[in-house]
């Protein structure tokens, strides 16, 4: 495992699941983790996503959306796919990286009276997959000598 712990955040379009998480793990430990996202088709930052996560106090407005092609021959310690079709069409990656699945529904394909309230719903369910995530790699680098600051 290297330090700080290179993730990546993986969809289809890394326009909404995929930027609320990368948004979500950099605000909780960007000390000790170097997060990215990227899309198997990129299809652009969705407003609906930024605003939601504006509503938890996290400014994703600034991220872009970026083809996995991008980060072909880095090495990552996991690849956390947040989409079946993403888990399906993931690009093998150089190293030991781990693989982890977290499915999440498409919140932009609610429909348009449900949106609003889709993103809200899938933003909650990123941030308390990665609230539970979080510690346990936190306790890894503990058990690895590497300190809290």
């Amino acid at each position: 495992m290297q330090y700080p712990i290179r993730v990546l955040f993986l969809c289809t379009g890394n326009s909404a699941r995929s930027q609320m998480a990368e948004g979500f793990l950099h605000a909780m430990g960007k000390q000790h983790f170097t997060v990215f996202s990227a899309g198997t088709d990129p299809q652009g930052l969705h407003p609906l996503a930024v605003q939601a996560m504006q509503e938890t106090g996290i400014d994703i407005s600034a991220q872009s959306s970026k083809a996995i092609s991008q980060f072909a021959g880095q090495r990552f310690d996991y690849i956390i796919t947040v989409c079946d079709r993403a888990r399906d069409n993931c690009p093998t990656f150089p190293g030991d990286t781990e693989r982890i699945h977290w499915g999440f529904d498409d919140p932009a394909a609610a429909a348009d009276e449900e949106k609003g309230q889709a993103f809200r719903r899938v933003r909650n369910e990123i941030r308390n997959r990665i609230s539970i995530w979080y510690p346990a790699m936190r306790k890894k680098l503990r058990d690895a000598g590497i300190k809290d600051e």
